[in-house]
């Protein structure tokens, strides 16, 4: 199955009664919706320089959600003297610019929330209220129709989908008839027959591109496995692939190499080198495949955990991978 999106918490700490109403809802959404939830209240086990904690929270997460109050809609709209809430006043600043950089994407992925008590004109005017979508959860139930817009808007998923292509088009002066064609996210249509130990169903950034279902494969330490393998079950019923595949945004090491392999029944395709900024896009013909087998490795990977170990305590590299499959599409 695919891992579960990775969602921070942002808000303000108007008070206590407001901080448990964020609690309470942060833990809804992790025990009963199934996200991975970040949440301040959860890491304050420690000393903690939380400018960097935040910052590191709002790179990795796949959506923001951004709930309204009186005082976060101050803070992150820069209203506040620079000493109160200095927290929501520094994420506030990373969010803008988030959006300033990329509209479209960061629009989709910052998710202003209305909790209960609380209301739209408290939505940081960044967020625009109004004109752009928002959440009001009135409980904290599935049922409840804001918290299945939010969980419709993690998913990608419209309430109503569109009707597939109808059976004709008109060219030529004639009516040509032609099979109805459907595109599928492989990653959300599939589960996967096998899958390496560092590989991650998950989102990923290739080349500046957000996509929200692909496949990475990272280590950490040592690799289990030299090289990251998924495999899935076609079953005949395909007829294209596509993906895109490079070396992750936020690797590490920028400076990689990495190759991609695809096995169509045991048989291999053109493969791809790539490196940051220069990633790779596959379109393959899958008719008739049965099994469909995606290959990712870094030639300078440290194969056995023993010597990535010696490596380690030496303080040497062992080249770990940091690569991704960026929503690979099935076509019907």
């Amino acid at each position: 199955m695919p891992s579960r999106p990775r969602v921070f918490v942002s808000y303000s700490h108007d008070d206590e009664d407001h901080k448990t109403l964020v609690r309470r809802f942060a833990e809804f959404l992790h025990r009963h919706v199934g996200l991975e939830v970040h949440l301040d209240q959860w890491a304050d086990g420690a000393r903690v320089d939380w400018s960097r904690w935040a910052l590191r929270q709002l790179k990795a997460a796949d959506y923001t959600l951004a709930i309204a109050s009186p005082k976060y809609r101050r803070r992150t709209d820069g209203e506040e003297p620079p000493h109160a809430g200095r927290g929501a006043q520094f994420e506030g600043a990373v969010l803008r610019d988030q959006v300033t950089g990329d509209i479209d994407e960061y629009t989709a992925r910052i998710l202003p929330v209305v909790l209960p008590g609380r209301a739209v004109d408290e939505i940081p005017r960044f967020l625009n209220p109004y004109s752009t979508t928002h959440f009001v959860v009135r409980q904290f139930q599935v049922a409840d129709s804001g918290v299945q817009s939010l969980v419709r808007a993690i998913a990608r998923r419209p309430e109503h989908a569109p009707p597939d292509d109808g059976p004709a088009v008109f060219a030529g002066g004639e009516f040509t008839p032609f099979p109805a064609r459907r595109k599928l996210l492989l990653t959300t249509e599939l589960n996967p027959v096998s899958k390496g130990p560092d590989v991650r169903l998950s989102a990923v950034r290739i080349d500046g591109t957000h996509y929200g279902h692909g496949i990475a494969y990272r280590c950490s330490m040592f690799c289990g496995e030299p090289r990251g393998v998924v495999e899935y079950d076609l079953g005949r019923k395909y007829r294209r692939l596509e993906t895109a595949a490079g070396v992750l945004d936020d690797a590490a090491d920028s400076g990689q190499t990495g190759h991609f392999e695809v096995f169509l029944d045991g048989v291999a395709q053109p493969g791809a080198t790539v490196r940051l900024g220069t990633p790779a896009h596959f379109e393959l013909d899958v008719t008739e495949v049965l099994r469909l087998r995606l290959v990712a490795y870094r030639p300078d990977t440290t194969g056995s955990p023993l010597l990535a170990g010696a490596r380690i305590a030496g303080g040497l590299s062992n080249g770990l991978p940091e690569l991704g499959w960026g929503n690979p599409v099935l076509t019907t």
